[in-house]
C-alpha cells in the first residue's frame, strides 16, 4: 500500500470526524429527545443525506454489486423500486407517524393496539438487528476495505486475521459515533460522507467503462458492455434470475415497503424532522437520489464481469477489485475513507436504532417506568457496547455465504413481512383488535423461519421463488387478521390523536413529485426492458 493512498484515507476520515464533532458540539444529549431523535431539528438536507447513506453501506456497495456480477441489471429493482417506497412514506406513512409524535415503530403500535404488542415489536426488531443486520455490515463493511486497500498484504497478515481485526477496528469507532454522539452526530457525518460516496461512486463508473472502453473513452465502454452482455442488461428478470419479473409484485415489492415505511434504522431521522414538510422534502429527496443508484450500485457489478469474470473472482471481491484496479493509489485512500463512512453510517443508524429500542421500548417503559432521561441515556450506551460486542463475534462467521446481498434480503424477510403487514392494516383498518396484530407478528416470523429451516415445510418453500414465498405469507397474514377483526373487532374505532409539537402542514409540492419519481421508475424499466425472457 502506498504513502498516498494511507495519507488520503486518514486526511478524509479525520475531516470528517472533526466538521461532526465541530457542528454538533453544542448539541444536547441529556435528554432522550435530544439524544435519540436530534431534538427533532432535522432538515431535509441531513434527512435525505442520512437516509441515503445509511441505506448506501458496503452491503450495498459490494453486496448489490456482487449480484450484479451474477444476475445482471434486473437486480436493480432493489434501487430503483425503493423510489416507489419513498414515496408511500412521505405521502402516506410519514404524516401518520408525526402526528403520532413517535420515537420507535414498536411505540405507533403501542398508541394503536396495546403494551404487549409493542413488546413483541421490540423483541422482534432488537433480534433481528442483533443477529443480522449489525454482523452483516461489520463483515461486508470489512471485506471491502480489505480488498480496495489490500489489507492483509500491507499489514503482513492472513485473511481471516485481518477479517477479525478490521470488524473490531470499525465497531469501535462505530460504536463511539452512535452511543456518545446521538442521533444528530450520525445525520450530519451521514450527510458528510455521503457527499463523498455520490462523487467517488460515480467517478468508478467512469474509470470502469474508460476501462472497458480501452483508449475510446467511457461511451465506447458502454456500448461494449451493451454489444459483448446484452442478456446482463434487460431489467426483466426471467425465471432462473435472483429477481424473476414477478416478485416485483411480491416479495421484492413489499421487502422495499417495509423497509422505507416501517424500518426503525431507516425511518428514525425522519421522526426528528422539524415539520413535516421538513421530512417530506428529505424523504422525496432520496428518492429523486436513489434513481442514480443503478449507475453505482448495478453498473459496476457489470463492468467487473466484463474485467474479470474469466479469473473466478468471487463475487462479493469484485467491486472491491474493481475499485483497487482502475483507481489510482491517492483516490483509492479517498474513496476507502468514503466507504468506511457508508460502513460506519449504517453500523451507526442501525446501533443508535438499536438503542433507542432498549432504552424506550424496554428500559423505560417496562424495566424502570420511573428512570428519568440521563438513566434511560446511560441504559441505551451500556447496551449498545453490549450488542457491538455481540456482532463483532458474529461478523466473521458470515465469510461463508455465496452472496451476503441474497443472504440479507433473505434473512430480513422473516421480520420485514409481519412488523409491515401489522403496521400497514393497523393504520387502515380502524377496528383491528390487539390479538390481531399479535398474531400477525408471531405467526409471520414462525411460518417464515419454518419455510426456510425446517423440513418438510422448507422443501415446498423451495419449490417456489423465494420471495413468491414471503408473498403469500404476507396475503395469509393480512386475511387472518381481517378474520380476527371480523370476529372480535376492536369496540371503538382507533383513531389517530395528534401527539406532537412540529409543524404538519404538509409540502405543497409532495404528489407531484411523488408522481413524477414513480413515472421515471416506469420509463427507467421500459427503456431496457425485453420481456422475452418470460416466454
Amino acid at each position: 500500500m502506498q504513502a498516498w493512498t494511507i495519507l488520503s484515507f486518514l486526511s478524509f476520515t479525520g475531516l470528517v470526524a472533526y466538521l461532526t464533532w465541530h457542528i454538533t458540539r453544542r448539541d444536547d444529549r441529556s435528554t432522550s429527545n435530544g439524544y435519540f431523535l436530534a431534538g427533532r431539528t432535522l432538515t431535509f438536507p441531513l434527512i435525505a443525506g442520512s437516509l441515503l447513506l445509511t441505506n448506501l453501506s458496503t452491503e450495498q456497495m459490494v453486496g448489490l454489486n456482487g449480484l450484479a456480477f451474477i444476475h445482471g441489471l434486473p437486480v436493480m429493482v432493489w434501487e430503483v423500486q425503493a423510489v416507489v417506497a419513498l414515496v408511500a412514506m412521505g405521502l402516506f406513512f410519514l404524516p401518520r407517524f408525526l402526528r403520532a409524535g413517535i420515537t420507535t415503530v414498536p411505540e405507533f403500535l403501542e398508541k394503536r393496539f396495546d403494551g404487549g404488542t409493542r413488546t413483541i415489536a421490540n423483541a422482534i426488531f432488537l433480534s433481528a438487528y442483533a443477529l443480522i443486520l449489525l454482523p452483516i455490515i461489520l463483515y461486508t463493511g470489512a471485506t471491502g476495505m480489505i480488498s480496495i486497500l489490500q489489507l492483509d498484504v500491507a499489514l503482513g497478515l492472513d485473511y481471516t486475521t485481518t477479517l477479525w481485526l478490521i470488524v473490531i477496528v470499525v465497531a469501535l469507532i462505530g460504536g463511539v459515533y452512535a452511543i456518545s454522539g446521538g442521533l444528530r452526530s450520525v445525520a450530519v457525518s451521514d450527510t458528510l460522507n455521503g457527499i463523498g460516496l455520490l462523487i467517488g461512486g460515480l467517478l468508478i463508473v467512469w474509470l470502469g467503462l474508460r476501462a472497458v472502453g480501452g483508449g475510446d473513452g467511457a461511451w465506447a465502454g458502454w456500448m461494449t458492455l451493451r454489444e459483448t452482455h446484452p442478456e446482463k442488461l434487460n431489467s426483466i428478470g426471467g425465471p432462473t434470475n435472483e429477481v424473476p419479473f414477478g416478485t416485483l409484485f411480491t416479495g421484492v415489492l413489499l421487502i422495499n415497503l417495509f423497509y422505507w415505511c416501517t424500518n426503525q434504522q431507516i425511518i428514525q431521522r425522519t421522526f426528528g424532522a422539524k415539520s413535516l414538510a421538513e421530512g417530506q422534502k428529505g424523504v422525496l429527496l432520496t428518492g429523486g437520489l436513489k434513481l442514480l443508484g443503478p449507475l453505482y450500485l448495478v453498473l459496476p457489478g457489470l463492468i467487473a464481469f466484463h474485467l474479470f469474470a474469466g479469473e473466478g473472482l468471487k463475487a462479493d471481491l469484485a467491486y472491491g477489485r474493481l475499485v483497487s484496479t482502475v483507481l489510482p493509489p491517492a483516490l483509492s485512500g479517498l474513496f476507502a475513507a468514503v466507504l468506511l463512512g457508508a460502513i460506519l453510517s449504517s453500523f451507526n443508524s442501525a446501533l443508535n436504532s438499536t438503542c433507542t429500542l432498549f432504552s424506550l421500548g424496554f428500559y423505560k417503559s417496562t424495566l424502570r417506568p420511573e428512570a428519568d432521561d440521563q438513566a434511560v441515556v446511560r441504559a441505551g450506551h451500556w447496551f449498545g457496547w453490549g450488542i457491538t460486542l455481540f456482532a463483532v463475534v458474529v461478523a466473521p462467521l458470515l465469510a461463508q455465504t455465496e452472496s451476503i446481498f441474497g443472504y440479507l434480503q433473505r434473512m430480513n424477510a422473516m421480520y420485514f413481512i409481519p412488523i409491515f403487514a401489522v403496521v400497514l392494516l393497523g393504520l387502515l383498518h380502524r377496528r383491528l383488535p390487539p390479538v390481531a396484530a399479535k398474531f400477525g407478528l408471531i405467526a409471520g416470523v414462525v411460518i417464515i423461519a419454518l419455510g426456510y429451516f425446517v423440513p418438510p415445510f422448507s422443501d415446498w418453500a423451495a419449490g417456489i421463488n423465494g420471495f413468491h414465498f414471503v408473498g403469500l405469507v404476507f396475503v395469509f397474514l393480512i386475511a387472518v387478521m381481517l378474520a380476527l377483526a371480523a370476529w372480535r373487532p376492536r369496540a371503538e374505532p382507533w383513531v389517530l390523536a395528534e401527539a406532537t409539537q412540529i409543524d404538519l402542514t404538509p409540502w405543497k409540492h409532495a404528489k407531484l413529485v411523488g408522481a413524477v419519481l414513480v413515472g421515471v421508475v416506469i420509463l427507467i424499466y421500459v427503456a431496457f426492458a425485453d420481456f422475452s425472457v418470460l416466454t
